[in-house]
Parts: C-alpha cells; sequence; structure tokens
C-alpha cells in the first residue's frame, strides 16, 4: 500500500479488495481522520493488523497471512485471578434479571438511547433530525415513495446532493428495519450499489441518507415514462452486465452475504452516464452460513411478477431467488413486456417468453421500440440466459457469477460485430 496515500488527509473512502495487494498494514491507515471506510479484503496482506485499524472495522476478509494482535495470547507474566463468591452469583442473577426484563422495552426508550448514542460506530456519517431538515430544504422536492416511507432530494454543503429516505412510522417494526438496513449497506459498498451517505436516527425521526442516482430507474427508460430517452440495445446490456455485478457482490463479496429479495427494473437505477445501480436494500437477508442452502422466511417478500415461484411456494430463501429475479428483469430488457399482462395467453413474462422462444420468431420477443437497432446474435444468448435464470428449479438456474461471464460475452460479441460493420 503506497506511502502517498497518507497525505490524502481528506479520503473518505477506499477500496483495494480483490488487487491483488501484498506486504504489511501501514500505521497511517488508522490516523486519516476523514477515512470512515477501508475494504482490503480477498488480497494477500501479511503480518499484524495494526489496533488503530481494528477498532475502526476495515473489512479484511481473504487475507489469510494476516495475524490479528487481539488474538496473540497473553504473556506469562501476566496473571488475571478469578475470584468466586456467592455474592459475584447474587450479582449475576440480578444482572440477568434485569437484562430480560429491559430487553422488552419499548421502541421509546431505544430511541432517547439512540439520541446520546449511535447504535453503529460510524464515523462522520450520523446526521441530526435538523441537518435533515437543511440538507432536503425542509422536504421541499420529493422523489418518491416505498413501504419504508418518503424519499426527498438533497443537498449537502452545498454540493453533494443526496436522496433521504424518511421513516414513515415509528413502531419497533420500523426501528429494526431501519437499523437492520443502514447494518446491510455499511457492509454493501461497491460501485454498481446505490451507497449509503448517511443516517439520522434522533428520536422519533429515522433517515436514510444515499447518494443521489440522477437517471431515474432502468423500468422509466425502458417504457419511455416521464420523458425518458429509450435506450439502445448496446447500453442494455451494458446496464445488465453492471446490475448483474452488483447482484454478484452481495452474493459473493459481502461478509456475510446478502440475497436482495426485491431485484426489479424499479430498483436498478442509473447514474449520470448511465450506469446502472441496484437500490432498496430494506428487504435484503444475509445468506446461510456454510452447511445450509437457504434462509427460512415466514413472510414472502418481493414484487408480484418478479417472485421466485419456489420461494413463494416452500418460503426457502436462496441466492438463486435473486437470479430468477434478475431473469425476469432481463426479459424485460430484452422485451419491455410488463411482467404481468393477463390478457396474453401466457400471463407471467417467462412463460410467455418461453413459447415465444420454441416458435422461434425474434420479431415477436423485441422490444419494438428499438426497430431494427439490435444485433440478433446477442439478443438470442441473452434471452436463453434469461429464460435459464427464471427456471421454475433453483438447481437449474445459474449463479449470479456465471451470469456476469454469460452476459460479458454476449456484450464483447455484440461490440465485435459493431465494429465489423
Amino acid at each position: 500500500i503506497a506511502a502517498a496515500i497518507q497525505n490524502l488527509t481528506q479520503l473518505e473512502n477506499l477500496d483495494l479488495s480483490n488487487n491483488s495487494v501484498t506486504g504489511e498494514l501501514p500505521e497511517f491507515l488508522g490516523n486519516l481522520k476523514s477515512l470512515s471506510f477501508i475494504n482490503l479484503s480477498v488480497n494477500d496482506l501479511s503480518g499484524s493488523i495494526p489496533q488503530a485499524l481494528q477498532r475502526q472495522g476495515v473489512l479484511l476478509h481473504g487475507n489469510p497471512r494476516l495475524i490479528s494482535s487481539f488474538s496473540k495470547p497473553h504473556s506469562k507474566k501476566l496473571r488475571v485471578p478469578i475470584v468466586a463468591s456467592a455474592a459475584s452469583v447474587v450479582i449475576l442473577v440480578a444482572a440477568l434479571v434485569v437484562y430480560l426484563v429491559f430487553r422488552k422495552t419499548k421502541l421509546s426508550t431505544v430511541k432517547a438511547q439512540s439520541m446520546s448514542q449511535p447504535f453503529i460506530e460510524l464515523k462522520n456519517k450520523r446526521f441530526t433530525y435538523s441537518e435533515v431538515i437543511t440538507m432536503t430544504n425542509n422536504f421541499q422536492r420529493a422523489l418518491g415513495s416505498g413501504g419504508f416511507g418518503h424519499v426527498y432530494h438533497g443537498t449537502i454543503n452545498d454540493s453533494e446532493q443526496v436522496a433521504v429516505k424518511v421513516c414513515n412510522g415509528s413502531s419497533t417494526q420500523h426501528f429494526k428495519q431501519f437499523k437492520a438496513e443502514v447494518e446491510l449497506l455499511l457492509r454493501a459498498h461497491y460501485t454498481y450499489l446505490v451507497n449509503l451517505v448517511g443516517y439520522c436516527d434522533e428520536g422519533d425521526h429515522l433517515a436514510l441518507i444515499y447518494e443521489f442516482v440522477p437517471n431515474g430507474d432502468l423500468k422509466q427508460h425502458l417504457s419511455g415514462k416521464q420523458g425518458r430517452p429509450i435506450i439502445n440495445w448496446d447500453m442494455r446490456l451494458r446496464i445488465a452486465v453492471e446490475a448483474a455485478l452488483g447482484l454478484e457482490y452481495l452474493h459473493t463479496g459481502c461478509t456475510p452475504s446478502m440475497i436482495h429479495r426485491d431485484v426489479k427494473t424499479a430498483n436498478i437505477l442509473l447514474g449520470e452516464h448511465f450506469q446502472a445501480k441496484i437500490a432498496d436494500f430494506g428487504l435484503s437477508r444475509s445468506i446461510p452460513v456454510a452447511g445450509e442452502t437457504h434462509v427460512s422466511a415466514s413472510v414472502v417478500a418481493g414484487t408480484p411478477g418478479y417472485i421466485d415461484p419456489e420461494y413463494a411456494e416452500t418460503h426457502q430463501l436462496s441466492e438463486k431467488s435473486d437470479v430468477y429475479s434478475f431473469g425476469i428483469v432481463l426479459l424485460e430488457i430484452i422485451t419491455n413486456k410488463p411482467v404481468i399482462d393477463e390478457t396474453r395467453e401466457k400471463p407471467y413474462i417467462a412463460q410467455w417468453a418461453r413459447f415465444e422462444l420454441n416458435q422461434g420468431e425474434i420479431t415477436r420477443i423485441m422490444d419494438p421500440n428499438l426497430g431494427v437497432d439490435y444485433n440478433s446474435p446477442s439478443v438470442w444468448n441473452a434471452l436463453e440466459l434469461a429464460i435459464s435464470c427464471a427456471d421454475p428449479s433453483s438447481t437449474k438456474r445459474p449463479t449470479m457469477s456465471q451470469v456476469v461471464s454469460k452476459l460479458k460475452e454476449c456484450l464483447e460479441n455484440l461490440r465485435a460485430a459493431s465494429e465489423l460493420l
């Protein structure tokens, strides 16, 4: 890790994951006060971890040669006496009783505590409610709404645009969902995900502050709604690759890995240069630990038309549920047809596309808005991939890593064909 980094005193995020970085961790990384996120996972770092970095919560998984100084055995000269007495037993029992009583404390108590101390240690990312009012200009510009609450446009320091999601409830369930979403977003920091800028948990006021993604969502651009321009086939395929990379990161790059649970075109936002970013982690769940194959979900979450039918029937959730939903997204990208249309002989888009694919007539499948502006072989390859992702049986679906590989191949072949014209 270059020593010159210590001169970047305003650096806030450092992501060197998957870069074959070698050598020891420098002490100066723990001394950069503005640095709030460090990801050095999946490299070949060695030596001990500076205590300042251990306290900071830097991501270091996938570096087997690193040694935590906290895990070293204590010197033989250090002896800690253990005293057991009847009095200590009484104290422990009393403490347990107090804990069992207070664990049922109402949300108001939790929130009162949160006003003085954040539930998550996060440098420079916790905002007061007055700051939220200021950045949104008293919630002047609404961007949309969802199950969690309303979303407003905001500006930090008159320069950085943000999207502020304000919780519309004050129940214990809302607070738990809010806390879970913050914790998930803090772990998921990647180019193709909508990143968290900060949060507010002051009293009854709960808000999440995200980076602002200016070009709306993919669904709007496919349909041309709200005056959005129709995007061409090359750009659609690139967006599909980037969205797939975002999901692949959730499945394989986070620790622990995550299942999104609500993958759809409305949750794929487009940046300034139409770069895809996966949004809305409010429903996300951690992927099971090694040895397990699924997560049991008491309530089926997601959007009708995108929900994995196997998950809907069994309530057994896995990363293949996201793969199914992404297959539906890919079908939308190709066809620009509704995911559910009761006027069709095959109402669900996967069933309809599978039927049309067997007929071998691509013009009935491809979005008519594109006219003849597409490459047929790349469409066929993408369509076959979408159908395999949306297979009713999860065991027959590819992984997101396999999806990424196949989509990249489609895009490379498309661009190679364009160069020959």
